[in-house]
């Protein structure tokens, strides 16, 4: 993780945050869809999930920026992002257009999302022995 002298996090750090702006935004956007235009609680949640983890991811990378374990906070980050999208994307594509083709990875993407909870509960533990 590089830092170009003006305080602007490079690399990995700089991708998740676009990410996760695009993710957020996207997650509002959601939530006005299913609040006005789609009659879907599923939707809503899908609103949620993707708020919730892209709000947790930029606050991820600020830890990665003060971390022992940059690499790994930062892939985390990712990893949440990745689990996030994939189980609103594939909620989302069936609310508006009624296919279920995908609706097997909505599980997959709930699954990344708790993957990378207890990674960070892991990563915690490992960032207090480290600076023991």
């Amino acid at each position: 993780m590089s830092n170009n002298g003006r305080g602007a996090p490079s690399g990995a750090p700089f991708l998740v945050l676009v990410w996760a702006g695009l993710a957020g935004a996207a997650g509002v956007g959601l939530a006005a869809a299913a609040a006005h235009k789609v009659d879907s609680p599923a939707l809503g949640s899908a609103a949620v999930m993707l708020t919730l983890h892209a709000a947790a991811a930029v606050g991820i990378i600020a830890i990665a920026l003060r971390a022992v374990w940059r690499g790994m906070w930062s892939a985390v980050a990712l990893l949440m992002l990745l689990g996030a999208s994939i189980f609103s994307g594939v909620i989302a594509y069936r609310a508006f257009l009624d296919d279920a083709s995908f609706q097997g990875m909505a599980p997959v993407g709930g699954t990344l999302m708790i993957v990378s909870w207890l990674i960070i509960a892991c990563l915690g533990i490992a960032e207090a022995l480290a600076k023991r």
